[in-house]
């Protein structure tokens, strides 16, 4: 914590401000909380943050669909934010997770710099290595800081990014079926 505090110390000089007065004096301590939180992900493995929350379900070989998991991401290339919402989908073959795992995993992966398009394909196949479904579906959208506060300052602008494995790869009815149900209105 102290050398990134001192980093943070040097950066506000390097940009001209000054690092004892008033409202900065504790903001290299601040910084430094927030980026050991902003990025706590690259501390966890998805055995910790799972923790064994699979559940024997051999009669069950339903669609499950968790919408709607919002995440908060730093971009690896400005360190800006990204953020919006996770949709994941997967068709189990004998084992389920604990609904919030999943939400887990997300902030896991989220919590680390990242592009969303890797974000997305991790946490696929986490799931699909964890459970071993029959196929599982990713579908992320975001807004990024590094497009919308500076570059081409485009403030309405999503990206949205999508991994499909197995099932919801080869089979098109799958894929769709995962597709039309992320898209409907919450209740």
């Amino acid at each position: 914590m102290s050398k990134i505090e001192n980093i943070i110390r040097e950066l506000l000089i390097e940009l001209g401000e000054d690092p004892e007065r008033e409202g900065l004096e504790k903001t290299p301590h601040r910084v430094a909380k927030s980026f050991e939180f902003l990025t706590k992900g690259y501390r966890q493995n998805h055995e910790e943050v799972i923790n064994g929350a699979f559940f024997e379900e051999t009669d069950r070989n339903d669609m499950i669909i968790v919408k709607d998991i919002e995440f908060y991401s730093l971009c690896e290339h400005h360190m800006l934010p990204f953020f919006g919402r996770c949709h994941i989908g997967y068709i189990p073959t004998g084992k389920v997770f604990g609904v919030s795992k999943l939400a887990r995993i997300v902030d896991m992966f989220s919590r680390r710099l990242q592009l969303q398009e890797r974000l997305s394909r991790q946490i696929a196949e986490t799931i699909l290595n964890s459970v071993n479904p029959e196929g599982v579906g990713v579908v992320m959208e975001a807004q990024h800081m590094c497009m919308t506060m500076r570059g081409v300052e485009k403030q309405n602008s999503r990206m949205v990014t999508s991994a499909m494995l197995g099932s919801f790869r080869k089979e098109a009815p799958t894929r769709m079926e995962f597709l039309n149900l992320i898209k409907g209105h919450s209740f």
